[in-house]
């Protein structure tokens, strides 16, 4: 039985109209038509101080067509589904396909690779979160900013709560022989309190719950509480002295250093020589401890699917076992480029091209308190700010803020700091990673230590 009950109001209809659209571009000259039909629902709201500064509810729509005339290619979109407005979508398609100049890797995914029924059922959505009102999303953001500001005296701003939920469902129809439809779900619930510092220094803190799920929410007064406690531990932050110290990274920031991991790893950015990466498949690209997946078929997760953005079945993907680099992440396109498979990496996004799915750093055996205690002196870091990442060199530095540890214990709040290093050199430093693996985000990863890095500060 499929995973996609065709009844429901978010997806009916939209296999039929993808088809329809496919076959007028087929019967108007392309040689391949592939069509995405997109529907969806978002709700945002905010609250500061306990009033209502933002509410915004919006339903949307559209198509995308992509065509192939010989080895033509073109790409067009439309959030108009009327009859004049598909008509234009398949004309303008084929007008910039005359215009195009031919591309030799061009094609659509071999038919023998195509995913059939049944798909599998990943649990991507609830429609319980679409069911929830605006009334009640304020509701849950006033909670979690209540809970925050009340939490102790000194708590007395807020940058405000917010809730947001999104619900969408999507069809894809490939003329070489793919069809399938699909549907999700996510919200989240974050609060920013802040609190006043000696000489007026404002310490923001932030924290955050995200599911596919309304019941795998964390209850929005545990949110405020834990947005309050990190806001609370920033008193009295100041710089450390240059050094070259360890530093540990919290999950929250952790993600960062896979996602510019990810970016590397990529089809385009191996055919295009733009990665650090380049023919280190088989080598040692970090330390014994790191094992990198991707993996869409993860129950729930934010980034499952059961096919990929070109119709092959979803398949899990280790990028990184115990620190070697085993595969890129392809689309068709770059496995060709490349003379190789794709690993049905596809993502659809107007164009097409390779991408991650849940691309997660494996969980160690220790406790984020147990790598602590056994760090004698370093950095504990929070949040990191700015972007200095260089994909082709590896080269990386960030303004950083969290905490110094000093004989296995966190001592005081530390700010206004830079740690840098290589990317290459910071894999392969990894000497410690947690058990706390938490898939809010697609992108997601344990608490970790790096034995050595820059840290400028005084």
């Amino acid at each position: 039985m499929s995973a996609f009950p065709m009844q429901d109001s978010l997806t009916q209809g939209l296999e039929a109209l993808a088809s329809d659209v496919v076959e007028r571009a087929r019967r108007a000259g392309a040689d391949v038509a592939e069509v995405s039909a997109r529907r969806g629902f978002d709700l945002s709201v905010r609250v500061r101080l306990g009033k209502t500064e933002l509410v915004e509810e919006a339903g949307h729509r559209g198509l995308s067509l992509r065509v192939i005339c010989g080895q033509r290619v073109a790409l067009s979109s439309t959030s108009d589904v009327t009859e004049d407005g598909i008509r234009r979508l398949v004309a303008d398609a084929l007008e910039l396909a005359e215009l195009s100049e031919a591309d030799p890797f061009a094609g659509p995914a071999s038919p023998d690779e195509l995913c059939h029924p049944p798909h599998p059922d990943l649990e991507l959505y609830d429609p319980r979160v679409g069911e929830l009102s605006a009334a009640e999303a304020i509701q849950l953001a006033e909670a979690a900013e209540r809970a925050a500001l009340t939490f102790d005296p000194r708590m007395t701003l807020s940058e405000g709560a917010t809730f947001a939920r999104s619900t969408g469902a999507s069809a894809l129809v490939l003329s070489s022989g793919f069809s399938a439809v699909q549907q999700g779900s996510y919200a989240s619930l974050s609060v920013a309190p802040v609190v006043e510092d000696e000489g007026g220094k404002k310490r923001r803190g932030h924290y955050w719950t995200a599911s596919r799920y309304r019941d795998g929410l964390e209850p929005a007064e545990a949110v405020g509480a834990e947005a309050a406690r990190r806001t609370l531990k920033k008193l009295g932050a100041r710089k450390v002295p240059t050094a070259e110290t360890a530093v540990i990274f919290d999950p929250d920031v952790s993600r960062s250093l896979i996602g510019s991991f990810a970016g590397c790893i990529m089809g385009g950015s191996i055919w295009r020589k733009s990665s650090y990466l380049l023919e280190r498949e088989g080598t040692e690209v970090a330390s014994p401890l790191v094992t990198l997946i991707d993996d869409p078929l993860i129950l729930r997760a934010p980034g499952s699917r059961p096919f990929d953005g070109e119709g092959l079945r979803s398949r899990r993907n280790v990028v990184v076992e115990k620190g070697v680099l085993k595969t890129f992440l392809l689309d068709s396109y770059s496995a060709r480029k490349l003379g190789r498979r794709s690993t049905a990496s596809a993502a659809r996004s107007g164009g097409i091209g390779p991408s991650t799915s849940n691309f997660l750093m494996l969980a160690g055996e220790l406790s984020p308190e147990e790598i602590i205690q056994g760090t004698p002196s370093g950095l504990y870091v929070t949040e990191m700010m700015g972007f200095g990442f260089n994909a082709m060199t590896g080269d990386f530095s960030r303004g950083a803020g969290g905490f110094w540890i000093e004989d296995g214990k966190l001592s005081f709040p530390v700010s206004e700091v830079t740690i840098s290093s290589n990317l290459d050199a910071m894999l392969k430093g990894i000497d410690a990673v947690g058990s706390d693996l938490v898939l809010k985000t697609s992108t997601a990863a344990p608490t970790l230590r790096v034995s050595r890095m820059t840290l400028s500060g005084m």
